[in-house]
Protein backbone atom coordinates (compact mmCIF):
# COMPACT_ATOMS: atom_id res chain seq x y z
CA UNK A 1 0.00 0.00 0.00
CA UNK A 2 1.45 2.81 -1.01
CA UNK A 3 1.97 5.81 1.69
CA UNK A 4 2.92 9.89 0.83
CA UNK A 5 4.28 12.11 3.34
CA UNK A 6 3.44 15.82 3.49
CA UNK A 7 4.12 18.20 6.57
CA UNK A 8 3.71 22.09 7.95
CA UNK A 9 6.12 24.02 9.94
CA UNK A 10 5.35 22.86 13.81
CA UNK A 11 2.56 20.01 12.87
CA UNK A 12 4.75 17.73 11.64
CA UNK A 13 4.64 14.58 9.29
CA UNK A 14 0.84 13.90 8.02
CA UNK A 15 0.43 10.45 6.16
CA UNK A 16 -1.62 10.16 3.43
CA UNK A 17 -2.53 6.59 1.69
CA UNK A 18 -4.67 6.78 -1.72
CA UNK A 19 -6.50 3.85 -0.10
CA UNK A 20 -8.10 6.43 2.58
CA UNK A 21 -9.33 9.14 -0.04
CA UNK A 22 -10.84 6.12 -2.35
CA UNK A 23 -13.28 4.31 0.65
CA UNK A 24 -13.69 6.95 3.18
CA UNK A 25 -17.05 7.94 1.18
CA UNK A 26 -18.60 4.64 0.74
CA UNK A 27 -17.66 4.20 4.48
CA UNK A 28 -19.06 7.46 5.51
CA UNK A 29 -22.31 6.82 3.51
CA UNK A 30 -22.80 3.21 5.75
CA UNK A 31 -21.58 5.26 8.96
CA UNK A 32 -24.82 7.65 8.94
CA UNK A 33 -26.59 5.23 8.46
CA UNK A 34 -25.69 3.24 11.93
CA UNK A 35 -23.59 5.22 14.12
CA UNK A 36 -25.80 7.04 16.82
CA UNK A 37 -26.82 11.15 16.14
CA UNK A 38 -24.18 11.93 19.17
CA UNK A 39 -21.64 10.21 21.72
CA UNK A 40 -17.88 9.33 20.85
CA UNK A 41 -17.09 6.92 18.65
CA UNK A 42 -13.65 4.78 19.28
CA UNK A 43 -11.67 4.64 16.27
CA UNK A 44 -9.16 1.40 16.28
CA UNK A 45 -6.05 1.17 14.58
CA UNK A 46 -6.62 4.29 12.66
CA UNK A 47 -3.84 4.56 10.85
CA UNK A 48 -2.75 7.98 9.19
CA UNK A 49 -5.78 9.88 10.31
CA UNK A 50 -7.13 10.83 7.52
CA UNK A 51 -10.28 8.62 7.95
CA UNK A 52 -10.83 10.08 11.59
CA UNK A 53 -10.40 13.63 10.48
CA UNK A 54 -12.79 13.27 7.57
CA UNK A 55 -15.53 11.74 9.43
CA UNK A 56 -15.26 14.15 12.23
CA UNK A 57 -15.70 16.53 9.22
CA UNK A 58 -18.84 14.99 8.36
CA UNK A 59 -20.16 13.95 11.26
CA UNK A 60 -19.59 16.76 13.52
CA UNK A 61 -21.96 16.17 16.16
CA UNK A 62 -20.01 12.95 17.27
CA UNK A 63 -17.01 13.27 18.86
CA UNK A 64 -13.78 11.29 17.00
CA UNK A 65 -11.35 9.09 19.35
CA UNK A 66 -8.64 7.90 17.11
CA UNK A 67 -6.27 5.37 18.53
CA UNK A 68 -3.09 3.56 17.27
CA UNK A 69 0.06 1.15 18.81
CA UNK A 70 1.94 2.82 16.38
CA UNK A 71 4.08 5.99 17.33
CA UNK A 72 4.54 7.51 13.70
CA UNK A 73 0.78 6.72 13.38
CA UNK A 74 -0.42 8.84 15.98
CA UNK A 75 2.39 11.48 15.22
CA UNK A 76 0.61 11.89 11.96
CA UNK A 77 -3.26 11.21 13.66
CA UNK A 78 -2.26 14.67 15.67
CA UNK A 79 -0.58 16.43 12.90
CA UNK A 80 -3.99 15.58 10.88
CA UNK A 81 -6.13 16.78 13.84
CA UNK A 82 -4.13 19.89 14.20
CA UNK A 83 -4.28 20.85 10.50
CA UNK A 84 -8.09 20.11 10.24
CA UNK A 85 -8.36 22.25 13.38
CA UNK A 86 -11.47 20.55 14.24
CA UNK A 87 -13.12 20.37 17.77
CA UNK A 88 -15.01 16.94 18.17
CA UNK A 89 -11.81 14.97 17.55
CA UNK A 90 -9.69 13.70 20.40
CA UNK A 91 -5.89 13.04 20.67
CA UNK A 92 -4.76 10.13 19.58
CA UNK A 93 -4.59 7.50 22.04
CA UNK A 94 -1.87 4.50 22.29
CA UNK A 95 -3.82 1.36 22.56
CA UNK A 96 -2.59 -2.13 20.99
CA UNK A 97 -5.82 -4.15 20.79
CA UNK A 98 -3.83 -7.22 22.54
CA UNK A 99 -2.78 -5.22 25.46
CA UNK A 100 -4.20 -3.47 28.24
CA UNK A 101 -6.18 -0.82 26.50
CA UNK A 102 -5.87 2.64 28.38
CA UNK A 103 -8.23 4.05 30.63
CA UNK A 104 -8.78 7.02 28.17
CA UNK A 105 -10.78 4.06 25.94
CA UNK A 106 -13.54 4.38 28.12
CA UNK A 107 -17.14 3.04 27.28
CA UNK A 108 -17.10 4.46 23.77
CA UNK A 109 -20.78 4.63 21.82
CA UNK A 110 -19.71 2.89 18.58
CA UNK A 111 -16.04 1.68 17.81
CA UNK A 112 -14.87 1.55 13.95
CA UNK A 113 -11.71 -0.42 13.14
CA UNK A 114 -11.04 -0.03 9.46
CA UNK A 115 -8.69 -2.53 7.73
CA UNK A 116 -7.01 -4.42 10.75
CA UNK A 117 -8.26 -7.29 10.84
CA UNK A 118 -6.34 -9.50 8.26
CA UNK A 119 -3.17 -7.38 8.92
CA UNK A 120 -2.88 -8.56 12.55
CA UNK A 121 -3.12 -11.83 14.35
CA UNK A 122 -6.71 -14.31 14.97
CA UNK A 123 -5.81 -12.54 18.70
CA UNK A 124 -6.18 -9.11 17.45
CA UNK A 125 -9.78 -9.61 16.15
CA UNK A 126 -10.85 -11.91 19.29
CA UNK A 127 -9.59 -8.65 21.39
CA UNK A 128 -11.49 -6.05 19.24
CA UNK A 129 -14.60 -8.48 19.81
CA UNK A 130 -14.06 -9.36 23.55
CA UNK A 131 -13.84 -5.36 24.44
CA UNK A 132 -16.30 -4.07 22.02
CA UNK A 133 -18.68 -6.58 24.18
CA UNK A 134 -17.54 -5.00 27.35
CA UNK A 135 -17.78 -1.88 26.30
CA UNK A 136 -20.22 -0.60 24.11
CA UNK A 137 -23.62 -0.29 25.72
CA UNK A 138 -26.70 -2.16 24.88
CA UNK A 139 -27.30 -1.32 20.96
CA UNK A 140 -24.22 0.28 20.35
CA UNK A 141 -22.60 -0.66 16.87
CA UNK A 142 -19.06 -2.09 16.16
CA UNK A 143 -18.26 -1.15 12.15
CA UNK A 144 -15.68 -3.16 10.93
CA UNK A 145 -14.25 -2.65 7.29
CA UNK A 146 -12.19 -4.90 4.81
CA UNK A 147 -11.96 -8.20 2.71
CA UNK A 148 -13.37 -11.45 4.13
CA UNK A 149 -14.29 -14.53 2.93
CA UNK A 150 -17.77 -15.77 2.78
CA UNK A 151 -19.13 -19.13 3.16
CA UNK A 152 -14.76 -20.34 2.72
CA UNK A 153 -14.79 -18.52 -0.67
CA UNK A 154 -12.89 -15.73 -1.50
CA UNK A 155 -14.87 -12.75 -3.04
CA UNK A 156 -12.65 -12.00 -5.99
CA UNK A 157 -9.64 -13.41 -7.46
CA UNK A 158 -7.95 -10.61 -6.21
CA UNK A 159 -8.42 -10.58 -2.88
CA UNK A 160 -7.29 -14.20 -3.21
CA UNK A 161 -3.58 -13.00 -4.78
CA UNK A 162 -3.89 -10.72 -1.54
CA UNK A 163 -4.63 -13.00 0.78
CA UNK A 164 -1.63 -15.22 -0.32
CA UNK A 165 0.24 -12.35 -0.41
CA UNK A 166 -0.64 -11.46 3.32
CA UNK A 167 0.28 -15.13 4.35
CA UNK A 168 3.62 -15.10 2.87
CA UNK A 169 4.56 -12.16 4.82
CA UNK A 170 3.36 -13.83 8.09
CA UNK A 171 1.70 -16.74 8.49
CA UNK A 172 -0.64 -15.07 10.92
CA UNK A 173 -1.99 -12.59 8.97
CA UNK A 174 -4.98 -13.36 6.07
CA UNK A 175 -7.83 -12.40 5.29
CA UNK A 176 -10.67 -13.53 7.52
CA UNK A 177 -13.78 -15.60 6.88
CA UNK A 178 -16.66 -13.74 7.99
CA UNK A 179 -18.46 -16.68 9.52
CA UNK A 180 -15.71 -17.12 11.86
CA UNK A 181 -15.61 -13.55 13.05
CA UNK A 182 -18.92 -13.55 13.48
CA UNK A 183 -19.13 -16.46 15.81
CA UNK A 184 -16.74 -15.23 17.93
CA UNK A 185 -18.52 -11.81 18.23
CA UNK A 186 -21.47 -14.04 19.18
CA UNK A 187 -19.88 -15.10 22.27
CA UNK A 188 -19.64 -11.63 23.27
CA UNK A 189 -23.20 -10.44 22.90
CA UNK A 190 -22.36 -9.06 19.28
CA UNK A 191 -24.96 -10.00 16.63
CA UNK A 192 -24.57 -9.36 12.99
CA UNK A 193 -26.89 -6.58 11.70
CA UNK A 194 -25.84 -5.64 8.43
CA UNK A 195 -23.28 -6.64 5.95
CA UNK A 196 -22.75 -3.79 2.95
CA UNK A 197 -20.84 -4.57 -0.03
CA UNK A 198 -18.20 -2.06 -0.82
CA UNK A 199 -15.67 -0.63 -3.53
CA UNK A 200 -12.63 -2.68 -4.28
CA UNK A 201 -14.21 -5.87 -3.30
CA UNK A 202 -14.31 -5.09 0.75
CA UNK A 203 -17.39 -5.21 3.45
CA UNK A 204 -18.94 -2.95 5.84
CA UNK A 205 -19.87 -5.47 9.14
CA UNK A 206 -21.75 -3.86 11.28
CA UNK A 207 -22.25 -5.78 14.66
CA UNK A 208 -24.49 -4.42 17.30
CA UNK A 209 -24.56 -5.08 21.00
CA UNK A 210 -27.17 -7.39 22.10
CA UNK A 211 -28.82 -7.22 25.97
CA UNK A 212 -26.39 -10.21 28.16
CA UNK A 213 -27.52 -13.15 27.62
Amino acid sequence: MQTMETSDPGEGVRLSTPAAKRNREPILALLREVLPATGRVLEIASGSGEHAVYFAQHLPALIWQPSDPSAQARRSIDAWRRHAALTNIASPLALDVTQPWPDEAGEPSAMLCINMLHISPWAATRALLREAGRRLPVGGVLVVYGPFMRDGEHTAASNAAFDADLRQRDPAWGIRELDDVDAEARQHELVLQRVEALPANNLGVVFRRAANA
